[in-house]
This record gives structure tokens, C-alpha cells and sequence, in this order.
């Protein structure tokens, strides 16, 4: 008879028991919160909107760079923690840029590039759609067309989206 921790796993797994084989999942998702990221080691805690999941997922793994509004795709297995509860623990992670216009308000207004936030992510992507991402890199005096925007915050702009990019 199955104890009831393993009662309350997918799968029937037993949340990580030394020997014990999980089998591998791949969820794919919006992240919707990075809820904490460590910079030095890139573990990082996400919640996100995932496939087949009508609530938000707990993921757990490792990422140099990552922000709200980005899809990943993860693979791992999934684990209940005492302290935390169930948590998809990811032995791989892949982020992308977003192409929907409410993930890449998300992303832009996320903090990750200095000079906009949510007001300015909004206005940009109201004006350039899905092209913002290449209005920001190819011709980023285009910026100063957003009401708000002028010469000097379009080129601090333009530099902190350079400086990400080397980052990531």
C-alpha cells in the first residue's frame, strides 16, 4: 500500500527518496513572478503559467538571467517539500523572449531594463507592438515617437537593452 506521501505525488513518485526513479517531465509556460533569483549561482524560484496546469506552477532551478514575461521551457521532476509544498525541480531550464504583447509589457516592465517600468512598457508596446524588441536594438531614436520618451531616456534605454544583451 502506498504511504500517503507517495499518495500525493504525480506519478505516484515518492518526492525524491534516495533510489527512487522519477520519471522526467518538460513543462512549458509564461513566467508569470520571479519570485527569487541569486545572481552569483542563478538558482532561481519561479511561478509559471504552464500548459495543461490551471494554476500557476512552482518551479525551481538554475538561470544566469531570467524575468517575468519570458517563456521557458523546463525538464526535472517534481517534489514536495515539506517547507514550500509541490515544486517542479528543474534539472534544465531554457528561457526565451517573449512574442505575445503581454509578455513582453511583462518583460520589459519586469526592472530588467533600467528606464522602463510598467507605465513605459505599456506605452512602448501600445506604440510598437511585437517590433518593440527591434525598434529598442536597430533604431532606438524611434523611442522619442512614445509620449515621455525623449533624447536622453531613449539613449539610457538603448544602453542598459546593450548592456542585458552581453549579460545574457
Amino acid at each position: 500500500m502506498a504511504s500517503a506521501a507517495e499518495r500525493n505525488q504525480p506519478n505516484g513518485s515518492s518526492g525524491g527518496a534516495p533510489g527512487a526513479a522519477q520519471p522526467t517531465e518538460v513543462l512549458a509556460g509564461s513566467i508569470e513572478r520571479v519570485t527569487f533569483h541569486n545572481a552569483e549561482n542563478g538558482f532561481c524560484v519561479l511561478r509559471i503559467k504552464a500548459r495543461g496546469h490551471r494554476d500557476l506552477v512552482t518551479v525551481v532551478g538554475h538561470a544566469a538571467e531570467i524575468s517575468a514575461g519570458e517563456w521557458v521551457t523546463v525538464s526535472g521532476v517534481w517534489v514536495n517539500s515539506r517547507e514550500h509544498g509541490q515544486q517542479f525541480k528543474a534539472a534544465f531550464l531554457r528561457s526565451s523572449p517573449p512574442t505575445t504583447a503581454e509578455g513582453i509589457e511583462k518583460y520589459l516592465g519586469s526592472g530588467m531594463i533600467r528606464g522602463i517600468g510598467p507605465i513605459y512598457a505599456s506605452k512602448l508596446v501600445s506604440s510598437f507592438g511585437a517590433e518593440v524588441f527591434e525598434v529598442i536594438e536597430q533604431a532606438p531614436q524611434r523611442l522619442r515617437e512614445v509620449p515621455g520618451i525623449g533624447q536622453v531616456r531613449a539613449g539610457r534605454i538603448a544602453q542598459a537593452w546593450a548592456d542585458q544583451k552581453v549579460v545574457r
